[in-house]
């Protein structure tokens, strides 16, 4: 098979042009590493890097790869997004946000939706390559996923995550890598994905070029690196990113002890390592981290230190570095030999895929829909559901209120490709209901909060005009008109964040005949997100300065209630909520995430029963930030469900079902803990069945922490034996001799149940 397959590629390499991917004359030159029948990509990497020159080499070690027309090497870019699905490069199915992926506490089907997202990636590369013309965001390495603990609900990158919970996240990050990446045993490799940020980072996003983050040691051991630890030893990611920020002082680019000591000396890492984007500037820039005086000096401390490539320009100066004798053009080798041999291995040096059988249809397929809405279903997390009063019956006098009721891109989060079809919640509802009435009632914040377009930019005057104006007046102004266009359409999106002004008494008039609102409400990825430029109340550059629900949207929903109406909240947003106010004002409430392109029929599908609610909350959310410690604060003490000592408004693990549960006493037998769960309702449904431990003689340690879950589906009045298994990685502890994490024996509790509150658990005594 595998001579089958590199026979094939030589015969591809040969009869296409590098340059340009046209069918053309094969290439004169005859070097040891094109002979693939008897060469392993090994000793074929090592025979191309014997023949480039040291500039080749350095143009080769920049995510905007350079061809080598006389060696046969095509461009390549390794720059690509598929945070939830393939992105920044047309449509694409758009799957739910990750942290709402992680809601769903379920690895065998994140396996399957990311399997989906790799088969689109190759489909997509394949009809690009035949183009002739590989651009970014076209080839097979991925940059995600974010494994970054969500440690305050502030961060506003934390959407990008799978929680707070440093299991959870290395469980799902295993089931991201492992559909991504394919067969680990494939003579070709399908993707590579990316575990990035590493490490400890987790926001600002106003201060991340410049900010030093120290932790103690075992914050750093038993929160900020476990994750990452499992995708490389258990998941085999192929490629790491740094973060942009310093650790101890060191920029975690440049950071040795990170990188050398623990990534690819304890962890035995052979992979990839690359720098976020434009992070290796940050290095010496003015006013960031200060730490080499130069480009060609931070250049050559990052390769020194382990970088292979980097996102941005300053690798250009490797060269100089040379001449200057601050790096040996023999370390660059090193890191070199990394990117051209996994260029090999993904079968794109010659041009070689496994994957072409795939039919172009199955890109935003109806099988892949499918599965998105599947996965939609079950991130949806019933925080609150007072009397019963979901699920609602479709004869009911029903109207759906708020300013996420009916935005698509609100739906696609961030990191997302552009869908041909999205259905909001709106549209989901009109195909049960064809006349149900729909107000927006307000925007996401107040319209009073709407930002004013920056006087200094030359479009200034055109931000309020309709693209038609601009059609008729861009020429005038001998003005680009697709610049002036996407301007325009960008201050238009802005706007409707703000639109229309609350008025209340019109409002309740419209509303006079209805019993029960559906209020769609939350924030949206127009406010949260990476390093963003809107500074509006409750959120700076992306982050948030609290995290409340808008006012403007607490008002309305407090006037809804004071009328007299059943309000049902559904709240979308990346991140926790503090609906302290809503839970007294809303008969229930529905965390939908942003649900992805089928996620309006996902949510319509749990209000009216159709689909019984199974998600869980993968963080926790708080009431207000009053109960968190200063955001800069990285010491684990006071921050997620594992230190944090106050009442919580929603623990993490918490869903509620449209049926009930009830656990009987668990046993342990054969190396793992059998839990008898039996569903006591009328409905079948899903639960979330969650494995604690605790260690008792270590009051500094977590309060709890996840060790174990199973997702299970159970018939009514019909019991199910779960098992968990109890192995050594279990019992992974803070080890004060070692000053690291590993199984230590001694006491602990065993504590299971439906969610992370005490009153859910039950605890056994167990001695390991």
């Amino acid at each position: 098979m595998k001579k089958l397959v590199f026979f094939l590629g030589v015969c591809l390499m040969a009869a296409s042009c590098c340059e340009c991917g046209k069918k053309c004359e094969a290439p004169s030159y005859d070097t040891e590493y094109i002979d693939s029948l008897v060469s392993t990509f090994e000793a074929r990497t090592d025979a191309l890097l014997a023949e480039l020159t040291l500039e080749e080499k350095v143009s080769l070690m920049m995510n905007s790869s350079a061809p080598v027309p006389r060696l046969g090497i095509k461009k390549y870019d390794w720059w690509n997004e598929a945070l939830h699905g393939v992105a920044r490069n047309g449509s694409a199915t758009v799957f739910p946000q990750a942290i709402g992926m992680a809601a769903s506490f379920d690895d065998e089907l994140l396996y399957e939706v990311f399997t989906a997202v790799s088969d689109e990636a190759r489909v997509k590369h394949r009809i690009a390559d035949e183009a002739g013309d590989l651009e970014r965001y076209q080839g097979l390495t991925f940059w995600t996923p974010n494994i970054n603990i969500f440690r305050d609900p502030r961060w506003g990158r934390g959407m990008e995550t799978y929680g707070e919970d440093p299991y959870l996240m290395g469980v799902l990050g295993v089931s991201v890598v492992k559909g991504l990446q394919g067969d680990d045993e494939s003579p070709i490799r399908k993707a590579h994905a990316c575990a990035k940020h590493y490490a400890v980072h987790s926001g600002p996003e106003s201060n991340r070029h410049s900010f030093d983050v120290s932790v103690s040691e075992r914050d750093l051991r038993e929160t900020y690196l476990p994750a990452f630890k499992d995708l490389v030893v258990k998941g085999g990611v192929e490629e790491v990113m740094t973060a942009y920020n310093r650790v101890d002082g060191v920029p975690a680019g440049a950071n040795d002890r990170l990188i050398n000591e623990i990534l690819r000396g304890e962890w035995n890492y052979q992979g990839i390592i690359t720098s976020d984007c434009w992070a290796v500037p940050d290095f010496y820039e003015p006013g960031r981290h200060g730490y080499s005086p130069d480009a060609a000096t931070a250049a050559a401390v990052a390769v020194k230190a382990g970088m292979d490539t980097e996102c941005g320009e300053s690798f250009a100066y490797l060269p100089e570095a040379v001449s200057r004798g601050l790096i040996t053009e023999e370390e660059i080798d090193v890191n070199l030999r990394r990117l051209l041999l996994e260029r090999f291995r993904l079968g794109e040096m010659d041009g070689v895929s496994l994957w072409d059988h795939l039919s172009d249809d199955i890109v935003e397929g109806e099988e892949h829909k499918a599965l998105a809405l599947k996965m939609a279903h079950e991130t949806m997390v019933l925080l609150q559901n007072n009397d019963g009063v979901l699920p609602l019956k479709a004869d009911s006098k029903i109207a759906i209120v708020g300013p996420n009721a009916d935005d698509e891109a609100m739906m696609w989060g961030n990191y997302n490709p552009i869908p041909k079809e999205t259905i909001t919640l709106v549209e989901a509802v009109r195909e049960r209901i064809p006349d149900v009435k729909y107000i927006r009632g307000c925007g996401i914040l107040g319209n009073e909060y709407c930002p004013q377009p920056d006087p200094r930019s030359p479009f200034a005057k055109f931000a309020t005009m309709t693209l038609e104006e601009v059609d008729a007046l861009a020429a005038r102004y001998a003005i680009d008109k697709n610049t002036l266009k996407q301007y325009v359409e960008r201050q238009q999106k802005l706007r409707k964040n703000f639109e229309p002004a609350l008025d209340v008494a019109d409002v309740l008039y419209q509303l006079k005949d209805v019993d029960i609102v559906i209020f769609a409400g939350g924030i949206s990825p127009e406010f949260e997100g990476e390093e963003m430029p809107v500074h509006v109340p409750g959120f700076s550059g992306g982050d948030r300065t609290d995290i409340e629900l808008p006012k403007v949207q607490r008002d309305l929903i407090e006037a809804l209630h004071n009328d007299g109406k059943k309000v049902i909240l559904v709240n979308f947003s990346g991140s926790a909520v503090g609906l302290v106010p809503e839970s007294q004002h809303c008969d229930a409430i529905l965390q939908a995430w942003y649900p992805g392109q089928m996620g309006g029929t996902a949510i319509a599908d749990v209000l009216f029963g159709d689909v019984n609610p199974s998600g869980r909350l993968p963080l926790t959310f708080y009431k207000s930030v009053d109960q968190l410690p200063h955001f800069e604060n990285y010491d684990m003490e006071g921050h997620t469900y594992r230190y944090f000592r106050d009442e919580p408004l929603f623990q993490f693990g918490h869903g509620l079902s449209y049926t009930t549960f009830e656990y009987g006493k668990a046993k342990v037998k054969n190396g793992k803990l059998i839990i008898p769960v039996k569903n006591t309702g009328s409905v079948a449904g899903d639960e979330v069945v969650q494995l604690y431990i605790r260690k008792p003689d270590d009051p500094k340690g977590p309060i709890k922490t996840l060790r174990g879950f199973e997702r299970v589906t159970v018939a009514p009045g019909k019991t199910v034996k779960v098992e968990i298994p109890l192995t050594d990685e279990t019992f992974n502890w803070w080890d004060e001799t070692t000053q690291n994490v590993n199984p230590v024996h001694g006491t602990y509790e065993l504590l299971y149940g439906g969610s992370s509150a005490d009153e859910a658990l039950t605890s056994l005594t167990y001695i390991y």
